[in-house]
């Protein structure tokens, strides 16, 4: 019968603790990163949102199907909604680069 050693089983607590630090870091570094995206999202919305809204005030609409306080008030509203989905969809290209400029100033690469 071979003599059995509990070390042989134990792992060794510096690599779990330096494991451990790696995982934690690598989670928090993706946690970054998702929140860096989802800002640089946002940003592309506002403008565009702004850029909407100013195309807006051109168009002018007929009273029966359409202009009023209701318009008015919500054309604001629309714009944004409109936005919104066209930075989710790819929008025009301002996200990524607002990303990309984003991780450089946080120290982290692309």
């Amino acid at each position: 019968m071979s003599a059995f050693s509990l070390s042989s089983v134990t792992p060794d607590v510096a690599t779990l603790s330096a494991s451990a630090k790696a995982t934690a870091a690598s989670t928090a570094e993706l946690a970054k990163r998702g929140k860096i995206k989802e800002t640089a999202q946002n940003f592309e919305a506002s403008f565009l949102s702004v850029m909407m809204q100013q195309m807006f005030e051109g168009v002018k609409t007929s009273e029966p199907f359409g202009g009023g306080q209701g318009e008015e008030m919500f054309k604001s509203v629309m714009a944004e909604a409109m936005a919104k989905q066209v930075a989710k969809a790819g929008g025009i290209g301002l996200a990524p680069t607002v990303e990309r400029e984003m991780l450089k100033l946080q120290g982290l690469k692309e």
